[in-house]
């Protein structure tokens, strides 16, 4: 069986899994578009879930200029120095591709039932988790639900390029640990470490744009919570979604 018709046979879910050798631009480019048969978890402004829709419909700029919004999540991962890990988006990415932002951003999936639970944020954190070893390569075990310190929610918009767009409740995830790293190229293309007093001078020296929700992120709250990682509880909000 061809690596291609492997993938078809497998649920969308189950894409996330699979291991396999990203040799060419054309597969990369297509592991994108089956993604787009994932299915997210659609909301309403209250963070009530309605259902879900595949994440090619939740992505689409309509001919109103409306995207239908859906639950997401961010995580910003820190190493014992305190350093914060920036990615790369790869160019085969549908959406902002090329873009510079946090370590991860992506969506629990409806099509997998642990990531629709609720409760303390356990399906985000199951999907940070799964998303984590499926990017940047970090063993399950090294980045365990338990381990994300969930801080608060963040509703935001973007029409991007007028065709592909993020209307989201973006749960944030802060996670500060060592971790082994091996990045999946057709999810991510460089990656770096920063430290907290060189943020300001390394984003202005960066060659391509910031994503959207991590340049929302970046100006409204991220030193804040950076410089308390010791005390993030301090900073928690957890019964309001923010919007800026």
């Amino acid at each position: 069986m061809s690596l291609l018709s492997r993938f078809r046979a497998f649920p969308g879910a189950l894409l996330q899994h699979a291991k396999v050798s990203y040799s060419s631009a054309a597969t990369a480019a297509k592991l994108q578009e089956l993604a787009l048969e994932e299915n997210c978890i659609l909301v309403n402004e209250k963070d009530q879930s309605l259902g879900n829709a595949s994440k090619r419909d939740c992505h689409r700029v309509d001919e109103n200029g409306n995207i239908r919004l859906h639950r997401a999540f961010s995580v910003f991962l820190f190493n014992s120095k305190g350093e914060m890990l920036l990615q790369r988006r790869s160019t085969h990415k549908i959406t902002f591709p090329d873009c510079y932002t946090n370590a991860c951003c992506s969506h629990p999936l409806h099509d997998i039932e642990g990531e629709r639970e609720e409760l303390n944020a356990l399906g985000i954190r199951r999907a940070a988790q799964r998303r984590l070893n499926y990017e940047l390569g970090i063993p399950l075990s090294q980045a365990r639900p338990e381990n994300f310190h969930f801080l608060t929610r963040i509703h935001y918009a973007d029409k991007g390029d007028g065709v592909w767009g993020e209307h989201e409740i973006d749960y944030i995830l802060f996670l500060q640990k060592d971790v082994d790293l091996k990045p999946n190229e057709s999810e991510v293309s460089e990656i770096r470490y920063i430290r907290r007093d060189q943020l300001d001078k390394q984003i202005s020296g960066l060659d391509a744009p910031l994503t959207p929700w991590f340049q929302l992120i970046l100006t409204h709250r991220l030193k804040l919570w950076w410089d308390n990682l010791h005390r993030l509880k301090k900073f928690q909000n957890l019964n309001e979604i923010e919007r800026f």
